[in-house]
């Protein structure tokens, strides 16, 4: 069954607009793909992963179950591409702020910043929602490995911040799963619709989980008068 075959057509006769609300049928295949992937996460997100079938994916893009497959083999193949996505968005943040300059500390509060506004987008809650264990063992494996991957860079800049005086001692394994374990909670209860935007949700994560990890600096004035 080619594309066309699989996405024209009513039980009426009546031929339908596809792809609405997608403005041009003719769009590029990987536009087509990545449609596919926004609603199904969004679906995925809303109704549980067991509980969304691919022909309920395929009802909300308006065209047909068989037109689907052309894109991809399987729900747990839409899945993995849903979680891909999400592993590339916290290593892309993760990359750029290892390539500045700067402090442990100031390092670590670029990364909270990064991961809690990955994290409100849909395909960023996919690595922390989604249980890797109804992928197969290939894809669960590239995905726990992103996993360990993102702990590492948290305990990486907290080593380094202890190294260069900007983080009072303490074990980066810890203070790691703590942060993460707080950030990973934003993609339960968060909502667009919600009161605080994206940047203040993640501007208060950075003040309440650097906090206790920052050395405190004593102000010159402060120390003549002890002096």
């Amino acid at each position: 069954m080619t594309d066309e075959e699989g996405e024209a057509g009513t039980a009426t006769g009546v031929e339908v607009q596809p792809w609405i609300p997608f403005e041009d049928r003719r769009r590029a295949r990987g536009r087509k793909k990545e449609a596919v992937l926004r609603m199904a996460v969004r679906l995925f997100l809303e109704n549980g992963v067991h509980r969304t079938s691919l022909a309920e994916v395929a009802a909300a893009l308006n065209i047909t179950k068989p037109a689907l497959y052309n894109y991809f083999r399987s729900k747990d193949e839409i899945l993995f591409e849903c979680c891909r996505l999400g592993r590339e968005m916290y290593e892309a943040g993760i990359a750029d702020i290892a390539a500045r300059d700067g402090s442990g500390l100031e390092k670590l509060r670029a990364l909270i910043r990064s991961y809690a506004k990955v994290i409100t987008q849909d395909f960023g809650q996919c690595l922390v929602r989604f249980d890797d264990r109804e992928l197969s063992p290939e894809a669960r494996a590239d995905i726990r490995r992103a996993k360990r991957r993102i702990d590492a860079a948290f305990r990486e800049q907290i080593a380094r911040g202890i190294s260069d005086g900007s983080i009072r001692p303490c074990d980066p394994k810890v203070a790691g799963f703590v942060i993460t374990g707080a950030l990973n909670g934003i993609g339960t209860w968060y909502s667009p619709d919600g009161p605080l935007s994206v940047d203040e949700i993640a501007d208060g994560f950075v003040e309440r989980l650097v906090d206790g990890l920052a050395v405190r600096r004593v102000p010159a004035k402060a120390k003549v008068a002890e002096a």
